[in-house]
């Protein structure tokens, strides 16, 4: 890239000059080499063809938006990872909830069982008491009251509590007032026709009663 500026050298002097004065006009007359730069906007903008005439507006918003677009793909991955979490926490709580089914069924079966394995020396009980009421029937009532002792105590071993006798006061929590009939004292049960059972504070079944007010 060097370029001459003076005339075509030749062989012939002109008059009035030495040969080394002419060697210094030669050498004046060359340019020094130079970095051209003409070409360096092109140089660029054939590394970037997107970003030709593009100001510093234009080249902001362009990032922005790349940003975003980043940023999109690293939400969709997380949703995807969230996605995944969430099915194999539903796996395993729906092995948790068969479980726990499994177990409920079992106690219940096993209470069941447990229940009617109590009931069933009541149950001979109540055959013996009847084969000896069909032969002499003033046997019959203390036998059913033994049966009916034997029951309460078998309840009281599965947790409930009667509840409901003559004398005791009238509590509405546990106890149902059929009737109210004329008395010496105000909410005293007078008359059961159904005991109550509680188990703690929980009422089980409520007591049937005839309650007293004095008139």
């Amino acid at each position: 890239m060097f370029r001459k500026r003076g005339p075509k050298m030749t062989d012939e002097h002109k008059p009035g000059q030495t040969p080394d004065t002419e060697a210094q006009a030669t050498e004046t007359e060359l340019d020094v080499p130079e970095t051209d730069t003409d070409n360096l906007e092109e140089d660029q903008d054939a590394a970037f063809p997107g970003l030709d005439g593009m100001d510093e507006g234009m080249l902001g918003q362009v990032q922005e938006m790349m940003a975003k677009l980043q940023r999109a793909d690293e939400l969709e991955k997380e949703n995807a990872d969230l996605k995944n979490r969430l099915a194999r926490l539903a796996a395993d709580f729906e092995s948790y909830r068969r479980r726990t089914q499994d177990d409920v069924q079992a106690a219940q079966g096993q209470g069941v069982s447990k229940a009617a394995e109590a009931l069933m020396p009541i149950y001979d009980d109540l055959d013996r008491a009847v084969s000896m009421g069909a032969a002499d029937p003033a046997k019959l009532i203390p036998g059913m009251q033994a049966v009916q002792g034997k029951v309460l105590g078998v309840f009281s071993g599965l947790g409930l509590d009667a509840t409901g006798k003559e004398g005791e006061a009238f509590d509405p929590q546990w106890h149902e007032a059929l009737q109210v009939v004329d008395g010496e004292q105000d909410d005293v049960i007078v008359q059961v026709y159904q005991v109550g059972f509680r188990m703690g504070d929980r009422l089980v079944r409520p007591a049937r009663v005839v309650v007293s007010k004095k008139g």
